[in-house]
């Protein structure tokens, strides 16, 4: 837990308001701690579609709470993908 909370505050105290990431923030913490990620989606709007998933109350920026949705929706998914994977 600690952990992913420095991660969150490492990124979100870049500009603006330090308890929210803004679209730049949340691109750079994307693009270092989950290259590999957004290189396999091929989608040039992959940051923006992110963003604005997690973005439930349209302020443009993204709080810890809608950060943690990102990271339980890829923790489900990489679950997921485990699971089919060791099936096989």
């Amino acid at each position: 837990m600690e952990s992913l909370i420095r991660v969150f505050h490492t990124y979100s105290c870049k500009e603006g308001d330090m308890y929210k990431l803004s679209n730049a923030e949340l691109k750079s913490l994307l693009q270092e701690q989950l290259g590999d990620f957004l290189a396999a989606s091929n989608d040039p709007m992959c940051v923006e579609k992110i963003m604005n998933d997690l973005d439930e109350n349209h302020d443009g920026e993204v709080d810890f709470k809608e950060f943690v949705l990102l990271v339980a929706t890829l923790t489900v998914a990489c679950n997921d993908f485990f699971e089919g994977y060791s099936q096989n």
